[in-house]
């Protein structure tokens, strides 16, 4: 088991997510940032949808009560072992009662904690995933246990990777949605010209900007969405689904975002900036 001595503000196990449940209204969950959370699964030879830890802006002091071998990714985080700072995208050895502490956030917003073999929960829906209400809880509390198989022994092909870091990126690609032909010019215009800031709304299930394009009077059915799904509302507001979002809405779905495009603005937090890139296809 390791033990959270204290949980940060918001940390939860997630895996590479729950699929096959969307017609049941069970949104698919999973990393926001796939790029890292897979990165660093595949430097301690775990399959790249693993099961680990995805920590929020500050972060938990963990105790680990079993030997076992780390990993860290995604946003940059003053993070010690046994009070000796360590890195992101390197292989460590923890032996039993070693205590990894997370500090001040440098840059990004959610940093992510791999183990090797992948956290043990028991999966729900086939996946490890926190979402209530699909299981028990959405996060992990101060004194919470977290199963792990112990691991005395790895010797890693690679024990660390240099990454070419998408932290300061802003641009976000996306390709055309459903409605996006019901846009007119004049809001075209200002989608694909002007930067947006991310508004203090933002969390596992949507990202809102605060800037606005012009409203619109489109009536439509309620439809399927998915992560990255950009919807319009009637007062001209974009909203963003993120890995938690909802499976349907009935505003229009104007854009829709890449991977890597998810990837980045789940490292963005209030008041940082974004831009929309459109590609074909």
């Amino acid at each position: 088991m390791l033990k959270l001595l204290k949980s940060g503000f918001f940390t939860s196990i997630q895996d590479g997510g729950r699929f096959g449940y969307l017609n049941k209204g069970v949104p698919v969950s999973g990393f926001m940032d796939s790029f890292s959370a897979t990165k660093i699964n595949l430097l301690l030879e775990n399959e790249p949808d693993a099961a680990l830890i995805e920590i929020t802006m500050t972060g938990p002091t963990i105790e680990f009560e079993a030997p076992t071998y780390i990993c860290l990714g995604g946003a940059e985080m003053s993070v010690t072992l046994n009070n000796s700072p360590i890195q992101h995208f390197k292989v460590y050895k923890i032996e039993q009662g070693d205590i990894l502490s997370y500090g001040k956030l440098k840059k990004g917003f959610r940093n992510f904690l791999a183990l090797k073999g992948g956290i043990q929960t028991a999966p729900v829906l086939a996946s490890r995933s926190q979402y209530y209400p699909v299981t028990d809880t959405n996060c992990l509390k101060d004194r919470s246990e977290v199963p792990y198989d112990s691991v005395t022994t790895f010797d890693p092909k690679i024990s660390e990777i240099k990454v070419d870091s998408f932290l300061d990126e802003t641009s976000l690609e996306v390709s055309q949605g459903p409605e996006f032909n019901q846009l007119n010019d004049k809001q075209l215009e200002v989608l694909f010209f002007k930067d947006f800031k991310v508004a203090k709304e933002n969390n596992r299930m949507a990202y809102q900007l605060a800037d606005t394009i012009a409203g619109h009077k489109i009536s439509m059915l309620t439809s399927a969405t998915l992560p990255g799904t950009v919807q319009l509302t009637p007062s001209g507001k974009l909203l963003i689904l993120m890995k938690d979002g909802q499976t349907t809405g009935g505003y229009p779905r104007i854009l829709q975002l890449s991977d890597k495009a998810i990837s980045i603005l789940s490292q963005k937090k209030f008041g940082d900036t974004v831009s929309f890139k459109l590609f074909k296809i």
